[in-house]
C-alpha cells in the first residue's frame, strides 16, 4: 500500500563509515524526484533533541560523492537513550510535519529507531553504514570494503618494512565484536595468522604457527588482531609472544581511525546511492521498521529486529579454512 508521506528527514548516527555521503545523496534526490519535502538531521539523534534539523534540495548534496565521513555529522547521543530525550526528538519532527525517517547506521543507530519507531509510531527506514559489517541482512555493510582496502593498503606497506628488518608486526584493527574486517585483511595481505572475536586462538597456537615461519625460512610476519579478542590488545599479545618467542623483533601497529577515513570504494558509492534510494522507494511504498541490504547483489528488506541479531551472522569458513591453508 502506497504511503501518504510528505516530509523525509534522513540522520547518520553511530561511527562514520565511508559512502554515507553517497547514501545521503541518493535518500535527498530520490525524496525530491518523488515529489517529497526533504529534511537532514545533523549530529544523529542529537540533532533530533535539539531540533537542528534542515531542510535540504538537490544542490545540498553536489559534489559529496567522494568524500569521507557525513556531512551531516554524526554523534552518539545517550539523551536519545532516555524517554525524556526520545519525546523531544518526536515533538520537534512532529513540529515540522515530518512523517517518515531514514537512519544511516550500526547497530546502536537501528535500536534507538526500532524503540523510536514502536513508541511513537514514527515511519522508519535503517541503512546499514558500520565498517564492522555485523547487521544480519546485507552481505555488506556501507564502508566495509573501503575500510578493508585501506588497511590492505596499510599493511602491504608495514610488510615491506617487516621484511627489511626481520620483523614481527601486530596489527590491530578495528571490529570490537566482529572479525569481518580482520579476516578479510588477513586473506588479502597474506597475514601469518589472524585472531578474531568469534574463534579462540590460543597463544600456544599462535606460536607454534610463528615458529613453522621460521623454520620455513619467512623473512617476516604479520598477525592480524581484531580489537575485540579475548587475550586483549594487540601490544598485550605482542609482549605476551615476545616472552617466548624472540626470533623475531616484535612491533605493533594500532591502525585506529584511519580505518574510517579516506574517500569511499566505488562499491561504497554504489552501494549507498543503491541503498539510499531503495530506503526511500520502500517507505514511499508503505514499508516501516525495516532495513535495506544487500543480498546476493538484490536489494531486500529485513526488519529492525531481525537485523539487530548480529549473532546470525556468520565468518565464511572457507576464509577462516584459508587462513590456515595459504598462510604455510
Amino acid at each position: 500500500m502506497k504511503s501518504n508521506l510528505k516530509n523525509i528527514a534522513v540522520l547518520t548516527s553511530g561511527g562514520d563509515a565511508p559512502g554515507m555521503n553517497a547514501c545521503i545523496r541518493a535518500v535527498i534526490r530520490t525524496g525530491i524526484y518523488n515529489g517529497l519535502n526533504m529534511f537532514g538531521v545533523m549530529q544523529g539523534y542529537q540533532g533530533l533533541i535539539d531540533n537542528n534539523i534542515k531542510p535540504m534540495d538537490a544542490r545540498s548534496v553536489s559534489n559529496i560523492l567522494h568524500m569521507g565521513g557525513t556531512i551531516l555529522k554524526t554523534a552518539r547521543c545517550l539523551a536519545f537513550k532516555e524517554e525524556e530525550g526520545m519525546e523531544l526528538a518526536y515533538k520537534n519532527l512532529k513540529a515540522k510535519d515530518i512523517d517518515g525517517l531514514i537512519v544511516i547506521g550500526g547497530d546502536g543507530t537501528f535500536t534507538g529507531a526500532k524503540r523510536f519507531g514502536e513508541k511513537y509510531g514514527v515511519n522508519v527506514i535503517g541503512i546499514p553504514g558500520t565498517i564492522d559489517n555485523d547487521l544480519y541482512g546485507s552481505d555488506f555493510t556501507l564502508g566495509y570494503d573501503t575500510a578493508v582496502n585501506t588497511i590492505i593498503e596499510a599493511i602491504d606497506k608495514i610488510r615491506d618494512t617487516a621484511d627489511s628488518h626481520d620483523r614481527l608486526f601486530f596489527i590491530e584493527v578495528m571490529g570490537r565484536d566482529s572479525g569481518c574486517i580482520a579476516l578479510r585483511t588477513a586473506i588479502a595481505s597474506g597475514a601469518e595468522a589472524v585472531l578474531l572475536p568469534e574463534k579462540e586462538t590460543s597463544l600456544k597456537e599462535l606460536i607454534s604457527k610463528l615458529k613453522d615461519g621460521v623454520n620455513t625460512k619467512k623473512s617476516s610476519s604479520i598477525v592480524i588482531v581484531s580489537e575485540g579478542n579475548k587475550y586483549g590488545g594487540a601490544y598485550d599479545i605482542a609482549k605476551s609472544v615476545k616472552r617466548k618467542f624472540t626470533h623475531y623483533d616484535t612491533k605493533v601497529t594500532i591502525l585506529g581511525h584511519l580505518q574510517r577515513g579516506g574517500s569511499p570504494s566505488g562499491f561504497d558509492r554504489i552501494l549507498g546511492s543503491r541503498l539510499g534510494y531503495a530506503a526511500v522507494n520502500e517507505m514511499i511504498k508503505g514499508e516501516t521498521m525495516q532495513m535495506v541490504g544487500l543480498r546476493g547483489n538484490e536489494i531486500k528488506l529485513t526488519s529492525l529486529e531481525e537485523a539487530l541479531n548480529i549473532h546470525s551472522y556468520k565468518l565464511e569458513a572457507d576464509l577462516l579454512e584459508m587462513t590456515h591453508v595459504l598462510s604455510i
